[in-house]
């Protein structure tokens, strides 16, 4: 993968937030159809597999363990598609939304004329098709980016990312499951061997420690894991393994910020009726660009703010998560019957946009774009692991140097070809490259649309009607900030 620095007006560069074992659903107009998972059952993609892994960094392998017995005696064949009768179905009026609206690529370097707002125009130029990718330069003026930086100054940022609890201690207590059926999970090609690559594809998922070639065999050496040095386990080795030794070195680790997959600050404004005048006016243009329904950018999430510090990153992630029917979307969970173990972020589409000029470093990396084929595991080959963005970034396929003013947006999900949301793209893997110097601001609109076409139009419409009753809860609690509604602040 040839890796190119982005220049001044026509960045090259490289793909992006987790790795592509999401999923998501399309339905066909006039039908609620059931959500279909992302991808196709091949192992690292199954549902239990998944399943696993969401919690694994999370609380570690006591709630694995969980999990494995749940995925085993709900599903039987961890690497099954449960297939349509078995997805979860909520109850719901017919869907009436239109098809979403997609840009069309064209081939890459592509630009077009916009006009989103009044007094000037606006250059979109296509980056990548794989994933679809767009820079708007200017998107933001230089006032709108100190204002928008200021604001989350004011509201107060918190750390994007803590270790997780210790809650997996109980599961563990109360949860005896076969080391079989786990070395049989993880083991992904089936060689009665687990490789460092294999171990290390855990990390896709999570948000805790990110785990090197190094911290594993580190591990290995603390609790005896591996006695011939060979940093991989077999099954014997594997059984061994007193998974209390392991419990007690996770526990005992005291991670650094460089170890977390996510090391940065962020805070979230609000923009909905009554921001901040400018805060409504770049809702507004993002409406004009992505040429969505006023309905779905408007209950879409509020303004993400991040700062990354000296030494910041965020390791190569997909911006939404996998909708199985153990799962279900952050968003219109207010509107879903169903009661499921986990909720999800389903992103339609993201806008980025950059607050200001990094001094070094602090790319976002794409590091599969435009490649001819995708492999999941093939982004892990002997040393190098492309997600690494604190050390692999300059190996990614496409960079985009962070500029203050521009927008990069892109989908998260391939078109379902019925005017609905498709696959998750596995294209749109992207990561933040380590700050080398300064610090770097970014702000994120996630355009959050439900796979199931008839769940989004029951959101939307309740909604409405709790609009038209007026009252505090007009909105979703999880997309309105009451406390920064009324703030009036001018710089």
């Amino acid at each position: 993968m040839a890796a190119a620095a982005v220049t001044g007006q026509r960045p090259q560069w490289a793909p992006p937030d987790h790795c592509q074992a999401q999923a998501a659903a399309g339905l066909g107009d006039g039908e609620d159809a059931p959500v279909r998972p992302l991808c196709k059952p091949r192992g690292i993609c199954s549902r239990a597999y998944f399943l696993v892994l969401m919690v694994f960094v999370h609380l570690y392998l006591g709630n694995v363990l969980a999990l494995l017995l749940f995925v085993h005696y709900s599903n039987g064949d961890e690497s099954s598609d449960p297939g349509p009768q078995h997805r979860a179905q909520g109850p719901g009026p017919e869907p009436t939304l239109g098809p979403l609206t997609r840009l069309e690529g064209i081939k890459v370097g592509h630009e077009r004329k916009v006009q989103l707002v009044t007094d000037r125009d606006h250059f979109i130029r296509t980056l990548s098709l794989k994933p679809l990718l767009f820079e708007i330069p200017g998107f933001l003026t230089d006032e709108e980016c100190r204002l928008i930086i200021h604001l989350a100054q004011m509201k107060g940022l918190q750390r994007s990312q803590i270790l997780p609890t210790e809650e997996y201690e109980e599961a563990m207590s109360t949860m005896q499951v076969s080391q079989l059926d786990l070395f049989r999970l993880l083991d992904q090609n089936r060689d009665g061997h687990l490789q460092l690559r294999e171990v290390l594809a855990q990390t896709r998922l999570g948000n805790g420690w990110w785990m090197t070639p190094e911290s594993i065999q580190e591990m290995y050496a603390a609790i005896k894991a591996d006695p011939d040095g060979d940093g991989v386990l077999s099954l014997q080795e594997f059984s061994n393994m007193d998974l209390r030794d392991f419990h007690k070195y996770m526990r005992n680790h005291k991670a650094e910020s460089s170890e977390l997959v996510r090391n940065s600050h962020h805070t979230w404004l609000y923009q909905g009726e009554g921001a901040h005048h400018v805060m409504r006016a770049i809702r507004q243009r993002v409406l004009r660009l992505t040429r969505l329904s006023p309905e779905i950018v408007e209950l879409s999430e509020p303004l993400q703010v991040v700062r990354y510090g000296e030494g910041g990153h965020y390791h190569a992630h997909v911006d939404s998560g996998p909708v199985y029917p153990e799962t279900i979307c952050s968003h219109t969970k207010l509107v879903a019957n169903e009661s499921v173990p986990f909720e999800t972020s389903c992103r339609y589409m993201t806008v980025l946009f950059y607050l200001n000029n990094v001094t070094g470093g602090g790319e976002t990396v794409f590091p599969v774009a435009d490649n001819r084929t995708y492999d999941e595991m093939s982004l892990i080959q002997d040393d190098v692991d492309l997600r690494d963005t604190r050390r692999h970034c300059d190996k990614g396929n496409l960079r985009v140097k962070p500029r203050q003013g521009t927008a990069v947006f892109w989908y998260n999900y391939l078109p379902d070809g019925q005017g609905w949301v498709g696959d998750v793209d596995d294209y749109s893997l992207h990561g933040g490259c380590l700050v080398t110097r300064g610090t770097k601001w970014i702000a994120n609109n996630w355009i959050n649309v439900d796979p199931s076409r008839a769940r989004q139009a029951l959101f939307q419409q309740e909604m409405a009607r709790l609009a038209r009753e007026g009252g505090t809860d007009s909105q979703p609690e999880w997309a309105l900030d009451r406390a920064y509604r009324d703030a009036r602040v001018e710089l």
